[in-house]
């Protein structure tokens, strides 16, 4: 049985969060409606809606654009999933303490200084056109060039990640499972990795947002996905609303993975909090 007293509470935290929805509300509204009325009062407004925001023209277009965002949402998945096995590898070469692996160590810490310091941009031109150059027997094609430049490029991001969560265990958490009988690889396995991946969860989700972004660079290449596909429509009408429409279509694409990443980060945070309360 509640006391009057919680009850009170209660009731003033709700009028309390009512009046800030309300708030909230309204001010959203006011800035909308003043943001509105700035652009569409502009005096070259009517010209911009015709070029960015024509109807017909992008009815017209979202068949192909939707058809190539389709190869963007495929590529996305095979090059996360590459993208962390590789991450995942490099972080634990650079985390090898023994001096025999001094190697490993330095390959792994000059792929990742090498492809964090890289723009995506040139890493994919270097891959899409210039591995082809060389004339190889067996070279795959561009899609498949550009798609390592994503993995190359985004598993050196990764790595860090990876590392800093690994370096985030305690070496007691090490120390306890090595006298516990448990081999190096052991350890790692079933007391370093889980908790440094949910440690890490909240920022390689980041990632996989700002990858869902760029594989939309695949386009340089040749391949036609969305971008490509509106580059294409607007040849055909010199009108940039598909450009827009693959815009829209990929704002979708991650608002599902967003709301994840905000999901974990916010669930992290309490974890957090419930620790040191403790």
């Amino acid at each position: 049985m509640k006391s009057p007293l919680q009850l009170e509470r209660e009731a003033y935290r709700r009028r309390q969060t009512i009046l800030s929805v309300v708030v909230a509300a309204v001010s959203t509204a006011v800035v909308g409606g003043l943001l509105y009325a700035a652009v569409t009062g502009s005096p070259g407004w009517p010209r911009v809606r015709h070029s960015f925001f024509d109807w017909p023209t992008a009815r017209k277009a979202l068949p192909a654009v939707l058809d190539g965002l389709w190869l963007n949402v495929r590529l996305l998945v095979v090059c996360a999933a590459a993208a962390l096995l590789l991450g995942l590898a490099a972080a634990m070469l650079r985390t090898l303490r023994l001096p025999v692996f001094f190697p490993l160590r330095a390959l792994a810490g000059g792929y990742t200084y090498t492809f964090r310091g890289l723009p995506l941009v040139i890493t994919i031109y270097v891959f899409a056109f210039g591995v082809p150059g060389l004339r190889l027997a067996g070279t795959p094609p561009v899609l498949v060039l550009g798609g390592a430049a994503i993995v190359l490029t985004y598993g050196a991001y990764i790595a860090e990640v990876f590392r800093a969560g690994i370096e985030s265990v305690h070496p007691s958490q090490r120390a306890a499972a090595r006298s516990l009988g448990l081999t190096y690889r052991q350890t790692m396995r079933h007391v370093v990795l889980p908790q440094a991946v949910r440690r890490v969860a909240p920022p390689l989700l980041n990632d996989l947002v700002a990858m869902q972004k760029d594989v939309g660079l695949i386009s340089l290449a040749g391949p036609i996905d969305a971008v490509r596909a509106a580059q294409i429509e607007t040849s055909t009408s010199y009108n940039y609303t598909p450009y827009v429409v693959a815009g829209v279509l990929f704002v979708l694409l991650a608002i599902p993975l967003i709301a994840v990443t905000d999901w974990v980060t916010l669930r992290a945070a309490r974890r957090q909090s419930g620790d040191l309360a403790l």
